[in-house]
């Protein structure tokens, strides 16, 4: 059994600045990193190609390679990881009790950065050229230049994937919005901005293109009417789960599953419990706003330990 004054579960940029900061505390924080639940370690940068928006890197950077700086510069000054998974967890009584694979952790406080996981239609139309032209994250990748002037096709009828056809809107050369239905009042967002159709009552059929994304088979629901679309992105835009369901019951979740947070924005309902990151934020989920958030739950978890 293991026992820490620390335990940060999640491996992203919130987890890692977490760690970050708490080890050059000297709290010799364990990092539970995942490794199957919600994708793998890393969270989501690692699933990503170019990431052009992360401040100090003017060159840009492969995902997966900032994740592994984060992690090396957490372990540099005393992290230690594991890449194993939480499988549940008793926020009853202190100390915090975690079970990782056989193991049982315990910690004087706990901070969870376990991130979101995009939601994915789950085809092979989508899957063939992931990260080649499809994306779920309009703000992360709609900036980079295999996108700009080029046709653009969103997935998705609710409203963030409106805001994503509006904001795609600004590069590409015209968004195509598809949907098996979308309300008027959806539809009135967008349909003042001359580049963005939508297409209703329509469905991904399939992709084509030969490295990269092309074009799309786009289906009428109704018709069976199958058409093709250019297309050299492909942005879905269907929503995200948190990768929350070790938590459930065990602290404040919303509707969704993102935790409740109060107070400072990493505080939960139960005291010396912090979260930070896409587990809790609905709104940003960028990689910048999570490393933010990891830094203001370690300093909050910094605090809260010298009360006690």
């Amino acid at each position: 059994m293991e026992n820490r004054r620390i335990v940060i579960v999640g491996s992203g940029p919130a987890g890692m600045t977490a760690a970050l900061y708490a080890a050059r505390a000297d709290l010799k924080p364990l990092v539970i990193a995942g490794f199957m639940a919600g994708g793998q370690s890393g969270g989501q940068l690692t699933t990503t190609t170019e990431i052009e928006n992360f401040p100090g890197l003017p060159d840009g950077i492969q995902g997966p390679e900032l994740v592994d700086r984060m992690r090396r510069q957490a372990v540099r000054f005393g992290a230690e990881v594991w890449d194993k998974d939480v499988a549940k967890v008793d926020f009853s009584s202190r100390p915090f009790r975690l079970w990782v694979d056989e193991d049982e952790v315990r910690g004087e406080c706990v901070i969870l950065a376990t991130g979101a996981s995009a939601k994915r239609i789950g085809t092979p139309a989508e899957t063939r050229f992931w990260n080649k032209g499809i994306s779920a994250c309009a703000t992360c990748d709609g900036a980079l230049p295999i996108f700009r002037n080029k046709p653009i096709v969103v997935v998705g009828g609710g409203d963030t994937a409106m805001e994503e056809a509006s904001y795609l809107s600004r590069f590409g050369s015209r968004v195509i919005l598809i949907h098996r239905r979308a309300s008027d009042i959806m539809k009135k967002r967008v349909q003042n901005n001359p580049k963005i159709t939508i297409k209703v009552p329509y469905v991904l059929e399939d992709t084509l293109g030969g490295k990269l994304l092309e074009s799309v088979k786009i289906k009428n629901v109704k018709t069976g009417v199958v058409e093709e679309v250019s297309a050299n992105g492909l942005f879905l835009a269907i929503g995200h789960e948190p990768n929350t369901g070790a938590f459930k019951g065990q602290i404040d979740l919303d509707e969704v599953g993102y935790v409740k947070t109060i107070g400072s924005a990493v505080r939960t309902n139960v005291p010396g419990v912090f979260a930070a990151g896409d587990c809790a934020d609905k709104v940003y989920r960028q990689a910048v706003t999570a490393a933010g958030a990891g830094c203001m739950a370690a300093l909050e978890a910094l605090r809260w330990l010298d009360e006690q």
